[in-house]
């Protein structure tokens, strides 16, 4: 198997915390449940660039459980649950992701989800959070651009980036702003912030939230949230 993780002794660990996730997670569990038969993405191989934790593999397993091959990097250097890269490539999945990479081990990792599928071949769908994968593919990889059929972009960052690619003339692909959908900024972003924001506080500061007075700046949808 090809992967490169902090501790594949994690797996074990990691493969309960995504047992838990599934049931938190209903919608992409009825696509398995519904189209698995059909595998309607065979033929799909998916590069993701994302942050490797629990709720991540959920979607990664939905994905092949959909017909994908799929290779996997993280979209952050600190972001990735290490239980959880090791579960995912105890599969056979390609993962490149572990927590506290360096700015060259990040670089990378996203270059070996290029082409680590069976048989050598290289990707031809692109799930991006943040613009890094889509951005090295077409700075450095540019041979792999015709073969891409699109990508999709998650954040706010990278959508923008990918505005100013279009305007340019320079995104040669295919480009699904995800951002920007019903999903994500009116659920992800509303509801699922507001959970993970006060737990980061939490477990970055360790104090009590009770009776503290709080400032957010900004109002968009996650601001709201």
């Amino acid at each position: 198997m090809v992967f490169k993780v902090a501790d594949v002794s994690l797996a074990a660990f990691g493969r309960k915390e995504i047992e838990i996730a599934e049931h938190e997670m209903p919608g992409l569990m009825y696509m398995r449940q519904k189209y698995g038969a059909q595998q309607p993405l065979k033929g799909a191989r998916i590069a993701g660039c994302l942050h490797m934790t629990i709720q991540t593999a959920v979607l990664i397993e939905t994905l092949t459980a959909l017909g994908a091959e799929v290779t996997w990097s993280s979209c952050n250097i600190f972001s990735t649950q290490d239980h959880a890269a090791a579960a995912i490539a105890a599969t056979g999945v390609p993962v490149f992701a572990w927590k506290g990479e360096t700015e060259e081990e990040y670089q990378w990792c996203i270059e070996q989800t290029l082409a680590a599928f069976p048989g050598g071949q290289p990707l031809n769908m692109i799930l991006d959070d943040g613009g890094d994968l889509t951005t090295l593919v077409h700075d450095k990889y540019p041979q792999y651009l015709t073969g891409i059929r699109g990508l999709s972009e998650e954040t706010t960052t990278g959508v923008h980036h990918l505005y100013k690619m279009f305007r340019d003339g320079k995104l040669k692909v295919p480009a699904i702003n995800v951002n920007d959908s019903v999903t994500k900024s009116k659920f992800d972003n509303y509801y699922g912030c507001r959970e993970s924001l006060v737990d980061g506080i939490k477990r970055a500061t360790d104090v009590m939230l009770a009776g503290k007075v709080a400032v957010v700046a900004g109002f968009g949808d996650v601001g709201k949230g």
